[in-house]
């Protein structure tokens, strides 16, 4: 795969991504789950102006200019303490929709990270590096989306973490 291919398919797998996380949040009613899925979505849409910028670069001069990739997506101790907040918010039909939303985005991003594993493994030098800022990201969204599915689900799972022991 050449790097033009390569950033229009990483644009496809973004544009589906945030996609997902648009559409959940304007269907979703708890203010908290809302937020973070419009943080996803907002940050997904962070890529594809990445991506579109580099994209239209490399056409116009045949050079990749990589530069610094940013997330939004806010830290561990942040979400944790959304998820506190979103513990008295929640029912039964939320939770519902909250797997079915999760569950999908969770597939979706693992789909994406697997794309730039790839990427970074056959890209020349500049496509690596690049590629390999949204591997770290992607693979940072895969622990958030994980994170909220274990708490909604039920898995007895924090951060990865076992909540407790039957034992």
């Amino acid at each position: 795969m050449d790097l033009e291919e390569a950033i229009t398919t990483a644009m496809d797998y973004e544009t589906r991504i945030r996609d997902i996380y648009r559409e959940a949040a304007e269907d979703m009613a708890v203010l908290v789950a809302k937020n973070f899925l419009k943080a996803m979505g907002d940050d997904e849409q962070h890529h594809l102006d990445y991506l579109a910028e580099r994209l239209q670069a490399w056409r116009k001069t045949g050079q990749l200019k990589v530069e610094k990739l940013e997330t939004a997506i806010p830290s561990e101790e942040w979400m944790a303490l959304q998820m506190t907040k979103f513990k008295g918010e929640i029912s039964k039909k939320t939770l519902g929709d909250q797997k079915r939303t999760l569950s999908r985005a969770l597939k979706v991003e693992v789909e994406t990270s697997n794309f730039y594993k790839r990427m970074v493994e056959e890209m020349a030098e500049e496509g690596q590096k690049m590629f390999a800022q949204f591997l770290d990201i992607e693979d940072r969204h895969i622990h958030a989306v994980q994170m909220q599915l274990d708490y909604v689900t039920k898995t007895g799972y924090w951060f990865d973490f076992k909540e407790f022991d039957m034992e």
